[in-house]
């Protein structure tokens, strides 16, 4: 007998499971990342790997299914709240005018879903974007410890929320892809 559960061991004998351990894209054999940034930095790009993995070979309707109703959640929505979550947190860390939402009004990014295929391409490339902007502007504050912003929020403290954000979905993404086909995380 393992310690390690037996279901973790062989994914090909789960077949609901991501991926075979092996071949998991957020799993690396290399040392940890070096210094803080480092280390958030990577936490951070797992869970958006993740989010995008909850995502992965689901069609525009599954992706937009509102899997426990009457949330009006869903994988889609979850990809564009994401993405206007990035474009806010670059207002708190600007002195100037904030950036307007990108779905409009209060919880569009989730009420305004549709299951087409444009849509989902839509959401992607923005989340891309937002993330790639946000990305840029926080590498201009490589000092964790600098305050930025009408918020005067730390460049450390915004990126643990951007942390928290995407592990907290990456949860609702669990559940909701479970509900979708069965697949569960890991």
């Amino acid at each position: 007998m393992t310690e390690q559960p037996a279901r973790w061991t062989h994914a090909t004998t789960y077949p609901d499971m991501w991926v075979d351990p092996d071949d998991d894209p957020r799993d690396n054999d290399g040392p940890d990342p070096e210094g803080e940034l480092a280390t958030l930095e990577d936490y951070l790009s797992g869970y958006r790997t993740t989010l995008r993995m909850k995502c992965d070979g689901l069609d525009p309707e599954q992706l937009a299914r509102r899997s426990v109703p009457p949330s009006t959640m869903s994988l889609l929505g979850l990809v564009r709240h994401l993405a206007e979550v990035e474009r806010d947190w670059r207002n708190w860390i600007t002195d100037g005018e904030p950036l307007p939402k990108l779905y409009g009004r209060r919880d569009a990014d989730f009420d305004d879903v549709v299951p087409e295929q444009a849509a989902v391409d839509a959401a992607f490339a923005d989340l891309a974007r937002e993330q790639a902007a946000t990305d840029a502007a926080l590498a201009a504050h490589p000092d964790l410890g600098e305050r930025l912003g009408r918020e005067n929020i730390s460049v450390r403290s915004l990126l643990v929320h951007r942390i928290e954000e995407y592990a907290r979905h990456c949860g609702h993404a669990d559940l909701l892809r479970e509900c979708v086909d069965g697949r569960v995380g890991q």
